[in-house]
């Protein structure tokens, strides 16, 4: 095997290709590259069984072959040469690297030795997004979901795909956000509903990843979804199990609303956060007939504050616990300046909600 590669374009795929290693894994053979010359590309797979990654680097081909090399190794090397233009090739059993003013030789593994990454058997079946929109997407989502082994079906995100509509969903049981996206908003040739879970951990892969406004296609088949652009293919497996009835708790009706500035709440939420570092709580207060709203802050150690914000206000007296993060980790994903909420008592689910009508947030109190 002998390549011509920039070295740029080599760093920046193995920075890629480094996202699955199976670093903690008890098997050696997750922590190399297998690595590919062939088609005007150099071939960078890694994987942790769970995850894998395949990123292609335009290259000069001089003779294809192919290899498995240690990842660490590999990748700090190609991260300290300084030389624009990296001339690797194969010789004997070892990796020869030359720079303008830098050699090097690092042994070879036997790639035979490297996991296979089963494949989708289907690839006539896709849909297509623009990664920077589906990415926006998947950010709505993912401050909801938190891995866990009790729970697997809620370590990941509702892929649920109906002709007209996608919805993409997240919990933690303690709060729930959903995001809407029209079938305008991508292209498939799909003519069935489905729903599926994605793990959390490869949505994040996901997002880190993909370039900004790539064209990324999607196919799944029953226990694995493969993302491919031209440059990128991260293919992983599903979660099994059912996705919570989460639509039953979704609040229909208010004893109490407010309409008011995002900023200005968020900015309250973070200033109650100073005085309440460990506990995360603060107490929404809300009197029918005012024209603001009191977000309160009590913590022993550290003292108290209070907060007193514009708001439109319809509805009940109310005096609700929150987890102030929780919060505002919700209000950070509205793009309207004006966000309207929805309250019960302290013992129902609050609804969050703006213009926008594709996305919502459900955030459940702390019980007094």
């Amino acid at each position: 095997m002998s390549v011509i590669i920039l070295r740029n374009n080599l760093k920046e795929a193995l920075e890629k290709a480094n996202r699955a290693l199976g670093e903690a894994s008890h098997l050696p053979v997750l922590k190399n590259f297998l690595i590919k010359a062939e088609n005007n590309n150099l071939i960078i797979t890694s994987t942790n069984l769970e995850l894998g990654i395949t990123v292609y680097v335009p290259a000069k081909i001089i003779e294809p072959g192919y290899f498995m090399i240690p990842a660490s190794v590999f990748s700090s090397l190609i991260s300290n040469i300084t030389s624009e233009r990296l001339d690797i090739q194969i010789k004997d059993s070892n990796l020869e690297i030359k720079a303008d003013n830098y050699e090097a030789e690092i042994p070879i593994l036997n790639s035979e030795d490297f996991p296979i990454i089963p494949d989708i058997e289907n690839k006539n079946k896709f849909i297509e997004f623009n990664s920077s929109f589906i990415s926006e997407a998947f950010n709505q989502i993912i401050s909801t979901v938190q891995f866990s082994e009790i729970r697997p079906e809620i370590s990941g995100i509702l892929f649920d795909f109906q002709l007209n509509e996608l919805t993409l969903v997240g919990t933690d049981s303690f709060r729930l956000a959903e995001k809407k996206i029209s079938n305008s908003k991508f292209k498939t040739n799909f003519d069935t509903n489905f729903k599926f879970i994605i793990p959390i951990k490869t949505i994040h892969e996901f997002i880190r990843v993909f370039k900004k406004d790539e064209i990324v296609k999607f196919y799944f088949d029953e226990n694995q979804i493969l993302f491919k652009s031209n440059t990128v293919e991260i293919i992983s497996r599903l979660i099994e199990g059912n996705f919570p009835d989460y639509k039953a708790i979704i609040p229909k009706n208010f004893e109490t609303e407010i309409e008011i500035n995002k900023n200005d709440f968020m900015n309250s939420l973070k200033l109650s956060g100073v005085l309440n570092p460990s506990i995360y709580e603060i107490k929404i207060i809300i009197k029918s007939g005012k024209k603001n709203i009191e977000v309160l802050s009590t913590e022993k150690s550290f003292g108290k504050a209070k907060s007193t914000l514009l708001a439109k206000i319809k509805g009940k007296d109310a005096e609700i616990l929150f987890n102030w993060r929780y919060f505002f980790d919700g209000l950070k994903n509205f793009k309207d300046e004006a966000v309207f909420i929805g309250l019960n008592d302290g013992s129902r689910p609050a609804l969050i909600k703006s213009e926008d009508i594709t996305y919502l947030y459900i955030l459940m109190p702390i019980k007094q």
